[in-house]
């Protein structure tokens, strides 16, 4: 269990000074856009869209990307038995599950989504998402700010190979 390190005490203090700043109802929506029936269906569709494009490739990155999250997250939430903010009793929340679905979700899509548009809205309405999910799960109370900044750099390699064979199908398909 992650029960020490240097980190744990700024993660606690800060913590400490967010949850619960704002109302509950609020910050369980924020959060909700983490979940695998919001946040899934969104990449499906971009997914869809990119393959009707002829970027079958592009698609299917996403959606290995997608599929790899839980692999990459069960085990870490095994290895560490986090407790969470509020649950101290509970395990398992490092790093936050519904930070990464988020993630790879909506950035994924925006990766799909972006040579299509040639604009950045994608990439900014991506942020927007996954910074609201990340901000609902700690202000709520249900993660500790390093759960969600762990999530987010564990998928970062995701993302940038998904946009990495994005841009070489990108490039074949108008070659």
């Amino acid at each position: 269990m992650l029960a020490s390190g240097p980190l744990l005490t700024p993660d606690h203090a800060l913590s400490r000074a967010l949850v619960r700043t704002l109302p509950d109802p609020l910050t369980e929506r924020l959060a909700d856009l983490g979940n695998i029936p919001v946040a899934v269906p969104v990449l499906v569709l971009a997914m869809v869209y990119a393959a009707r494009r002829g970027r079958y490739l592009a698609a299917g990155a996403a959606g290995l990307a997608m599929a790899l999250v839980p692999a990459l997250v069960i085990p870490l939430k095994e290895w560490t038995a986090r407790p969470g903010p509020l649950e101290p009793w509970a395990a398992g929340y490092y790093p936050s599950g519904h930070t990464a679905t988020a993630a790879v979700a909506y950035f994924g899509a925006a990766v799909l989504l972006r040579p299509h548009t040639r604009r950045a809205w994608p990439t900014a309405v991506a942020l927007v998402l996954t910074g609201a999910t990340a901000a609902g799960l700690v202000v709520r109370g249900w993660h500790w700010p390093l759960d969600v900044v762990a999530s987010l750099l564990l998928c970062a390699p995701l993302v940038l190979w998904v946009r990495w064979v994005s841009r070489r199908s990108t490039r074949r398909s108008s070659g």
